[in-house]
Formats: C-alpha cells, structure tokens, sequence
C-alpha cells in the first residue's frame, strides 16, 4: 500500500511541476513576503523591509485569504474532473483501491503546497532577515517556523475540504462552485456572523467574549490559524482584532494545534468515506 501511495504521490506532484502549480505558488508566497516587508511601512510615509516580526503579522492576517484558495483551486477537480475526462475507470482498472487512489492524490497535493510554503516563505524569512540584521534572533525563527508550519497545515486544510467536494458532485463546474463558497463562507462570512452576534447580545458580551466565543473560532480553520500566530507571540497581539479574545490565553497553542490536525483528518476522513461510497 506504502509504494501505491507513493506512486501516485509522486504523479501528483510532478504533474503539479508540469503545469507550473509549484512555481507559481512559491513565487506567489515570497513575493507577498517581500512585498509586504518592504512596503508594508508606507502607510506611514517611507518603504524599507520592516522587521520580521512585523512581517509575521501581516503575513497572518492576509494568509488567510490566500492559502484556502490556492489550496481550493489545486484540488477541487481531483475526483470529479478524472470523472469527467473518463479517465476515473482506467485508473481502477489498475489494482489501486479508492482510499489509496484518494490518499495518494492527498499526499501530492500536500506535498505541493508543503514545498511551496516552506521554499516561498523561507527564502522571503532569509532575505528579510538579511536586510534587517535579524538573521541571529533565535525567537523570531522560531515564531516564523511555527507560521510556516501552520500555514501548511492551513493549505492541507483546504485540500481536505476540497476533495469532500470533489467527491460528492458530478460536474467540475459545481464543484468550483462550491469551493468559491466555501472559501467566501470561511474567510469573510463566519467571523462577520461571529462580530453580529456579539453586537446583537450587548448586555452577555462579556460572557461570551470570555467563555464562548473562543471556542467558536475552532469551528473555522482560518481563525484556528490566525489566533495560532497570535498566541505567545506578544508584537502581534495588538493587531488581533476579532481574534484578540481568544489570543488572551483561553486557546493554547498546542490546543489550537491539534485543532488544525484535527481539521485536516476530519475532512480527509470524511472524503474517503463518501469515496468509497460514491457511483462510478
């Protein structure tokens, strides 16, 4: 099963390489590093790479825009475009059963958007590290390894969900769809629901700021990873917005950790179930 599952990862990834999904992500993600590094200060009137810490900050807050729907769009089509292209029955025509078709395909699509993070946000760390005579600061390479790290947890996220979609639609287009949704839902319609609801109970805000609301941001992977980079790390506290509630200690960083694992397995788990099940 273990050499089937490379196999196909493998296949995944190289033809990520072949239509350029690799380049593009990883030129994207140093791009918007650098950029919002040396740029980020104009608001202020001057241009100059800001320290990495500011650059952490801002990284969060707009990653969460980015990366679902760059891992949306890398994977929506998995199933139900093999489906449509009649190529679906050929690859069952070769001894590979449907969770490790799925799994497979999982690992190369992870393994994209791993690499992409990690050479795109790392060599933007080192450059701007470079310029701002940060390279020696042990606790800033610690805070911008722990934000790749969840930012490629973030993008697996959305590669799970993804391909819960692509499982249970026939068409490609409806598929696409649904991404676009859920991508719109996660990042813009959930935590505005949240802020209405703490306009509309006035008088219980504080109760619901201190014992429930951060617990409903585990219902959203986007406010797991934004209050993820917020937690311990004191600079970016003061631009937490919506998300300072839960930075005050309530979350811990290994709760919120293991939350994002546990939004990567429960989608997953769920795709492979209703793969199994699904008519050829």
């Amino acid at each position: 099963m273990i050499a089937v599952l490379r196999t196909i990862a493998i296949k995944e990834f190289r033809d990520g390489l072949r239509n350029q999904w690799v380049i593009a992500i990883t030129a994207v993600f140093a791009l918007l590093a650098v950029g919002l590094a040396y740029f980020g200060p104009a608001a202020s009137g001057t241009v100059g790479f800001a320290s990495l810490a500011t650059t952490i900050v801002s990284l969060a807050s707009l990653a969460v825009f980015l990366i679902p729907l760059i891992a949306l769009l890398l994977a929506y089509d998995t199933v139900v475009g093999e489906q449509e292209q009649g190529t679906l029955l050929l690859l069952f025509s070769y001894p590979i059963g449907r969770t490790e078709l799925l799994l497979g395909k999982f690992a190369g699509h992870a393994l994209i958007m791993t690499v992409a993070t990690v050479v795109g946000f790392g060599t933007a760390a080192v450059l701007i590290a470079t310029f701002t005579h940060e390279l020696g600061s042990l606790e800033l390479w610690r805070e911008f390894g722990y934000f790749i790290v969840s930012a490629t947890l973030l993008g697996w996220v959305f590669i799970a969900i993804a391909y819960v979609i692509s499982v249970s639609v026939a068409e490609k287009s409806t598929a696409a769809g649904l991404a676009l949704g859920v991508w719109f839902v996660s990042v813009i319609v959930f935590d505005l629901g949240l802020l209405g609801v703490l306009v509309a109970t006035r008088g219980a805000v504080g109760t619901l700021g201190r014992e429930v609301f951060p617990y409903l941001l585990l219902l959203n992977p986007t406010d797991v990873f934004r209050v993820a980079n917020l937690v311990g790390f004191e600079p970016a506290r003061n631009y937490a917005g919506l998300v300072g509630i839960a930075a005050g200690g309530a979350l811990s960083l290994g709760a919120l950790s293991a939350a994002l694992v546990a939004w990567v397995a429960a989608p997953l788990a769920l795709a492979v179930w209703r793969f199994g099940r699904k008519e050829i």
